[in-house]
Order: C-alpha cells, then structure tokens, then sequence
C-alpha cells in the first residue's frame, strides 16, 4: 500500500507542466454577447408612375388664300384664341383694355410670304396700338417684360406715345427699328398718335426675310432679317395690347407668291 502511494507521487512530480511544455490551455469565454440592434426603416413608397405627355396639338388650318373678319357680331368667335378675357366685341370691332401683352391669335397659319391689313384706334392719348406677325399662335408675355415673343411686333405710339418700333421677338431689343415720336414734327411717321383716330396699318413680307410696316399708306420702318422667323412657330397673326383702350376692325389677311 505504501509503495503504491510512493510511486503514484513521484510519477506526479516527474510530469511536465502546461507551462513548461509551452502550452496554453484554452480560456473560457466569459465575453458577454451584446445583442445586435436591428435598424428598422420605413417601407420605401414606389417611385410614381410619370404623366402621361399631353395630347398632340392639332395644328390649326392654312390661310388658304385669304382671309377677312370685319367682327360684326357679339362674341369674338371660334376663328380666335384669345390669351386673356379682356377681348371682346363692342359695336362690330375687337376691343380690348389691359391685356398686359396676352394677344388675341388668329387660328389660321400664314404663308412665309403675306399681307395683313387692319384698321386700329387707340383711345388713349398714349397712342400704343400693338400686333404680331409670324408668332406660334399661343404664346403670350410670361413676364412684366415682353422680351421672350415668339414674332415681329410693330408698336404704333409705344411706351406713352413716345416711339412707333418695329421688332423681332424682344420688344426691347437694341436691334429693334423705331422712330421717336416728335410732336412738333411736320412728318406723318414721327407724329404721335391721335386719339380716337382710326388708322390703316399694313405688314407684308414678301422675299421671305424682310418685313415692311405702312400706316395710312404712308412707310413706317422695315426689318431685313438674316434669320427669318418661318416655318412651324412662326405661322400667325394677332393683335395684342398692353394697358390702354384699342379697337380693331376690318382685318384682311392674304397670301402672297
């Protein structure tokens, strides 16, 4: 018995330890698990679905080979697209007040190559008696400034009877034709306009890039244009208006070769 108890610690004094040997027991992992926290976020809306394009517009009609309104009705008509309710028919003309540069078109497209004809009275001694040549038919001013038209505009007796102007697309352009107006002046052209006198105004283009502006049969300006304003955008006439009481009458629209 004695001997067995020897023998048993001996053999456990001779035994190399974990350290001696070089070797590492395996730690217990006391490392607490923290549990991950889970971002949650809100269901994403799917995108939205895009607007469909409007409709295509239907171009309105050709002039053909003239046309003429002499307004002897009681509503302005189907033959026009008016930009603001300021137009209306008084006594058999077009009439309109304070329009702020929202034109009345007229739905048929010109030819490159035309002539309109009007009758106009101002009855404002501010004179500016406006219409447009060439234009898309359904634009109108955006802004206090009309600087963005789509068209040549002639301004009889603009800016409080101050300058009669021939333009292209800004009215205020610096390439803009004008005459100041001179009261004293014994030439029709620089004379201010009369109130309540009605006058003849005629624009033609004829070489396809040079519009010539007449009143009363008397020539105003002309504008030579190296870009001409032609084709889709550039196929209509209207009359437009700013702040004082003008009328219209006797409109005469004709193709030209």
């Amino acid at each position: 018995m004695w001997l067995s108890v020897l023998l048993s610690t001996l053999g456990a004094a001779c035994l190399p330890t974990d350290a001696e040997l070089g070797r590492t027991r395996p730690q217990r992992e006391t490392t607490t698990k923290v549990a991950s926290s889970v971002k949650t976020t809100a269901t994403a809306k799917p995108p939205a679905s895009p607007k469909p394009p409007p409709p295509p517009v239907a171009p309105d009609p050709p002039l053909g080979t003239e046309f003429s309104d002499d307004f002897e009705r009681t509503t302005v008509g189907p033959q026009w697209r008016v930009m603001s309710g300021r137009w209306h028919i008084d006594a058999g003309k077009l009439c309109v007040s304070g329009a702020r540069n929202k034109p009345a078109w007229l739905k048929r497209r010109l030819p490159t190559n035309a002539v309109v004809e009007f009758d106009a009275t101002s009855a404002s001694p501010d004179g500016d008696i406006k219409a447009e040549f060439w234009g898309d038919g359904r634009s109108s001013a955006t802004s206090v400034s009309y600087n963005n038209a789509t068209s040549y505009l002639t301004i009889w007796g603009g800016w409080k009877n101050r300058y009669h102007v021939l333009a292209r697309i800004d009215e205020h352009a610096k390439t803009r034709r004008e005459l100041m107006v001179d009261a004293t002046s014994s030439d029709f052209n620089r004379k201010p306009v009369e109130p309540n006198r009605t006058y003849r105004f005629r624009v033609e283009r004829r070489d396809g890039k040079t519009v010539q502006w007449s009143v009363d049969g008397q020539p105003i300006l002309t504008y030579p244009d190296a870009e001409p304003l032609v084709g889709t955008g550039h196929e209509h006439f209207g009359f437009n208006n700013w702040e004082v009481p003008v009328c219209f009458d006797n409109l005469s629209v004709k193709a030209l070769p």
